[in-house]
């Protein structure tokens, strides 16, 4: 019986450790994909901690109906080593990037074509083991994405970091004004939004971040202008160099101080996406909704339709890579710590 390595969550809020079990063998539709390479997210450092933070002290608990020890790791390219009896064979030894965001393929949102607002989710990496590991169990084969002519860890982060990005992004594409757009938070998700925020509108994009080195790289990737939210004032500074705002606001960050920011630079009439879980607290004078007339929106992960959308825009080169660094798999803790530290620009890429 052959063996697969993992890299585990054997308890929360601590260390992973290295874990061997037999490799799972695929049931009816289900195929087992051999991982070359998996992105490192930040909500991989939430489902360590085991909750989300909801601002004031306060938790969400976000271990029920998790056995330990759990695999993490959602952004996920390999190989198919072997298919379930039911599915099809022809599929063994292509590559392919895997889609994690699966429901239970029952509910009324994953009829609609929605599973990532499945509440009964099979959310790889989040529900079920995901891809810190040799292998992962992907329930059928409609799962995976062709990638090429595309680098294997890019096509790996456009199942997260891109997803993110790309639906995030596309809740802005209907607003009737198009004159500029502001991208707060440049973490792995931002990075990707300003690469897709290029090819999907024709204005000029602004940035905000607190690091230097993210606003530069920013700079270098295609940004017209790069703002340093901790300046004094720079809120006011940016709404009148900016002919009283921006029409179209995504909050990578999503904390209070980044929700706070976007408010103050949301133009009248404008929307703020808000895609980030880095958790607190945000509230509003309720004359501000109705004066500012704005709308927020909350969004997270996208569909397999919205998937297969965003592959095809990336094969046929509208996309530039973003910035991202291949590390061990059995390094993964030592690279959370990084992140977790706000040391790592872009994505780090776990390969085997």
């Amino acid at each position: 019986m052959a063996m697969m390595k993992r890299q585990s969550l054997v308890k929360f809020d601590a260390p992973l450790c290295e874990t061997i079990v037999d490799t799972p063998k695929p049931q009816g539709k289900e195929v087992l994909v051999r991982i070359e390479c998996c992105g490192l997210c930040h909500s991989d450092l939430h489902i360590q901690d085991g909750y989300a933070d909801l601002g004031g002290g306060k938790k969400l608990d976000t271990t029920r109906g998790m056995t330990l020890p759990f695999t993490l790791g959602h952004e996920i390219a390999g190989i198919v080593d072997e298919v379930g009896p039911d599915g099809d064979q022809s599929l063994i030894g292509k590559r392919k990037a895997v889609f994690p965001w699966i429901g239970c393929g029952k509910c009324r949102d994953c009829l609609a074509g929605d599973e990532n607002l499945c509440a009964k989710n099979r959310f790889l990496g989040v529900s079920l083991d995901g891809g810190f590991a040799t292998h992962v169990l992907v329930s059928d084969a409609k799962y995976l994405l062709d990638y090429d002519p595309l680098p294997i860890n890019m096509a790996a982060t456009l199942m997260c970091s891109g997803i993110t990005a790309y639906g995030a992004l596309k809740r802005l594409v209907d607003r009737p004004r198009q004159r500029n757009l502001l991208l707060v938070g440049l973490g792995g998700v931002g990075m990707a939004g300003l690469a897709l925020a290029q090819a999907m509108f024709k204005q000029p994009i602004s940035v905000a971040d607190l690091n230097p080195a993210a606003r530069e790289a920013a700079l270098k990737n295609g940004a017209a202008f790069a703002y340093d939210p901790s300046e004094p004032d720079v809120a006011r500074r940016m709404v009148k160099e900016n002919d009283g705002g921006f029409d179209g606001v995504v909050d990578f960050a999503g904390n209070d101080k980044s929700m706070n920011f976007a408010v103050a630079t949301v133009a009248r009439g404008g929307k703020i996406v808000v895609s980030g879980l880095m958790g607190g607290n945000f509230s509003l004078p309720m004359v501000q909704w109705i004066y500012k007339r704005m709308t927020v929106e909350g969004f997270m992960v996208g569909t397999l339709e919205e998937a297969k959308e965003l592959m095809a825009l990336a094969r046929a080169g509208k996309l530039k890579p973003t910035p991202m660094k291949a590390e061990p798999m059995g390094e993964a803790q030592k690279w959370i710590d990084e992140l977790r530290a706000g040391k790592v620009v872009g994505r780090i890429m776990l390969t085997n």
